[in-house]
């Protein structure tokens, strides 16, 4: 390829190729340079424009005050004409680093003005799709062609418990509990599916699910799937017979897998059960209130493989003569009011399946000596009657109480206690496994956000901190409790958990200490403002979060936040906020 000569190389045709406007003048402000795009732009043709006073041609021109200075002025409004044009002026060096003149390039402002509106109308029509998005009832959530997830909105969230960090970017199935993940069906067959049932979510709540797949030009790019919630199907006649009856007639619906925790005293427990629970073998859970003993129960009942159902009966909440009755069932006419046909007990009904005696240190003695007959004989008498009935029951006995000390002062029959601690498993209060409160915490928002259909994403440090510095005398129950009323004292808009919104926890002496202000620093973590300054303060943060969430959209902005527009203006110069 032959080089070119040095003609070719003319800094003058390479001028008059730019399409940006160049005029460049020497020390006297003379015009040396006008190329062909400055023609057109000023309306002077270079014959006219050469060697004369820049003045004479651009009236407004500030190359003189560049060539004097020898400072640069970039990227300056300039008006020539009827035009608004983009400038920037530099002086020109000799390869001495003597300054010989001065060099203003122009270029047409209309095409990067069109050019922003473009992206401006991307960014609103964006904003519109993101709002019609958040805004339906239904959840749904979109994948990739991988089936990794994209997109969730608030309803989903609300739905599931589930938040952006817990599924973006994770596997379609992460957010199912039971049940086949419908977009990596819809990835499979590359054609729509409906109707499907499942459950999602850590309360395991019951959904239907449509999905669809996404075709961009032909090609598939994904899945979109919307979750229809049917939670709300009333079961009321099993409500009701649990209201008459004191007890509750469950179906276990928890598993090993649901009980949160990695600590060597948890991690202990769940292997004693997990032992026990494929043998017939008769379990003692003991445990302080709220440690979780009946979420121990399901998962045994699950684990054991038994066809039956799960049931439990609390033994504290009926009095004695109706608790016999009900756990061994009546003859016809065994006294007043019975049912004609009499009716089964509890043990029968929990035939092939388990049955969970919770509060079993409130039986009384007289009642211990049927529950020890049933252990020993695997067959109850109903009241009123005299004929066994052998049943097969996989009975687990629950108790915040130390059975062992109430053998020793004969409220408990000592023959039943050692026919129940067959497999005694002792569930660790939650302060021995501290360790695990950060991921229980997070566990429990989660199955919170569910309920109270809110989208809190997370617990900040300081007040995780703060949880694991409490003693529990309530153990999880307490710590749930603690949540939720956390949750219900943030605002809407909040998304994170922190320790201004905890209540007052217990400390290891026994008393109350406040996380949000610690009584040993309060005077010097207090903040040096006034209640106006704070007040005014919380509210320019609250406007300039309103702002960053519409994208700077002062109109969407007033909207979100429910004020005027002329409002919002105010508000905007009073604090000084910028918009965009």
């Amino acid at each position: 390829m032959p080089r070119p000569n040095a003609s070719q190389w003319d800094p003058g045709l390479i001028f008059e190729a730019l399409t940006e406007a160049v005029v460049a003048v020497d020390k006297a402000s003379v015009i040396r340079i006008y190329n062909l795009a400055a023609s057109r732009l000023i309306g002077l043709p270079s014959r006219e424009a050469l060697n004369r006073k820049v003045h004479s041609v651009i009236p407004n021109t500030r190359l003189p005050v560049v060539v004097h200075s020898g400072q640069a002025e970039l990227n300056q409004r300039h008006t020539i004409g009827d035009k608004t044009v983009i400038t920037s002026r530099l002086p020109i060096f000799d390869e001495t680093g003597s300054q010989i003149g001065a060099v203003a390039v122009f270029r047409d402002n209309a095409e990067m003005i069109a050019l922003a509106e473009e992206i401006t109308d991307l960014k609103e029509t964006q904003a519109l799709l993101e709002a019609i998005f958040n805004s339906t009832q239904d959840a749904i959530s979109v994948v990739d062609e991988h089936g990794l997830g994209m997109m969730i909105n608030a309803a989903y969230t609300r739905l599931t418990g589930f938040t952006a960090e817990d599924v973006l970017g994770k596997p379609a199935s992460v957010d199912i509990a039971e049940g086949e993940s419908v977009h990596l069906r819809v990835l499979r067959d590359k054609a729509p599916v409906t109707g499907v049932s499942m459950k999602v979510g850590p309360g395991k709540r019951p959904v239907v699910v449509d999905g669809a797949p996404i075709l961009v030009r032909g090609r598939l790019q994904g899945s979109v799937a919307v979750i229809h919630d049917l939670s709300e199907i009333s079961r009321l006649a099993d409500e009701l017979e649990q209201a008459r009856r004191h007890i509750r007639n469950l179906e276990a619906k928890y598993e090993f897998e649901d009980i949160v925790g990695t600590s060597p005293a948890l991690q202990k427990a769940l292997e004693q059960a997990r032992s026990a629970a494929a043998t017939p073998a008769t379990i003692l859970l003991q445990g302080e209130s709220g440690t979780g003993k009946e979420l121990f129960a399901h998962a045994i009942h699950q684990a054991s493989g038994r066809s039956g159902q799960f049931i439990r009966v609390s033994c504290a909440a009926i009095t004695e003569s109706l608790l016999e009755s009900e756990l061994f069932g009546y003859a016809p006419g065994a006294f007043t009011g019975a049912e004609k046909k009499g009716r089964k007990g509890y043990f029968e009904t929990a035939h092939g399946g388990t049955l969970l005696l919770d509060e079993i240190a409130e039986v009384s003695l007289r009642l211990q000596a049927k529950l020890l007959r049933v252990l020993q004989e695997k067959e109850i008498v109903r009241v009123g009657d005299s004929r066994p009935i052998p049943v097969d029951t996989r009975l687990i006995a629950a108790t915040n109480k130390d059975l062992e000390q109430e053998v020793r002062r004969g409220a408990f029959r000592s023959d039943l206690y050692y026919r129940l601690n067959v497999v005694p498993v002792q569930i660790p209060p939650l302060r021995r496994r501290k360790e695990d409160i950060p991921e229980l915490a997070r566990f429990l928002l989660r199955k919170i956000n569910q309920e109270y259909g809110r989208n809190i994403r997370d617990l900040a440090q300081e007040a995780l901190d703060c949880l694991q510095d409490s003693d529990w005398p309530g153990n999880v129950r307490e710590l749930e409790n603690v949540l939720r009323r956390a949750v219900i004292s943030m605002r809407i808009s909040d998304t994170m958990v922190r320790t201004e919104h905890l209540p007052p926890l217990a400390a290891r002496a026994g008393s109350l200490h406040w996380c949000s202000v610690p009584a040993a620093s309060a005077d010097r973590d207090w903040p040096d403002k006034s209640l106006p300054q704070m007040r005014r303060d919380w509210e320019a943060e609250i406007i300039s979060q309103a702002l960053e969430r519409t994208g700077g959209n002062r109109a969407k902005t007033a909207e979100l936040l429910g004020i005027s527009l002329r409002s919002l203006y105010n508000k905007l110069s009073k604090y000084r906020i910028a918009s965009g």
